[in-house]
């Protein structure tokens, strides 16, 4: 056998670390008051942004009723989860379940297969009344029964089409 090289170890420098603060106190306070200020500072703005997101659903829906095809069906799909997405973060949970709902049934049910409008409508309505009564105690124990009644029909829509 041949002579042996020496392993030599390089050990790269964590730039992650000196960027939020190597000290013992983690990422740096200031920066992280700043964040929470500009969050702070948003959130008068997330009441308008859920807003807008309902009325996009609400348009995407009558879209669908007037004209059921591939584009209206897929603009009903984005437009629901959008608000699935967009909800949680602008404090309105249950209007995030409620999209959810909405957003399986259309995601789940074959192409071919029309989606059942008035259960559209259920799913529409209730993020509606959500967003107007500014619902967003997940421990509501209407808001629950609503969800989980919107839940059962979801199911038997997909049951029945699969």
């Amino acid at each position: 056998m041949g002579h042996k090289q020496p392993i030599e170890l390089f050990m790269p420098p964590n730039m992650l670390k000196a960027k939020v603060g190597g000290g013992l106190g983690g990422a740096d306070m200031a920066a992280m008051k700043r964040a929470e200020a500009a969050v702070d500072g948003l959130k008068g703005e997330f009441s308008a942004w859920i807003a807008d997101d309902v009325k996009s659903l609400i348009a995407a829906r009558a879209r669908y009723a007037a004209t059921p095809d591939a584009d209206a069906r897929s603009a009903l799909l984005r437009a629901a989860h959008d608000i699935k997405g967009q909800a949680p973060t602008f404090n309105y949970p249950l209007i995030a379940r409620v999209a959810g709902s909405l957003s399986r049934m259309i995601g789940e049910l074959p192409a071919a297969t029309a989606i059942p409008v008035a259960l559209v409508d259920a799913h529409v309505n209730a993020i509606q009344v959500i967003h107007k009564l500014a619902m967003q105690d997940t421990n509501d124990k209407t808001a629950q029964a609503l969800c989980a009644e919107l839940d059962a029909r979801v199911d038997d829509v997909l049951a029945k089409k699969k």
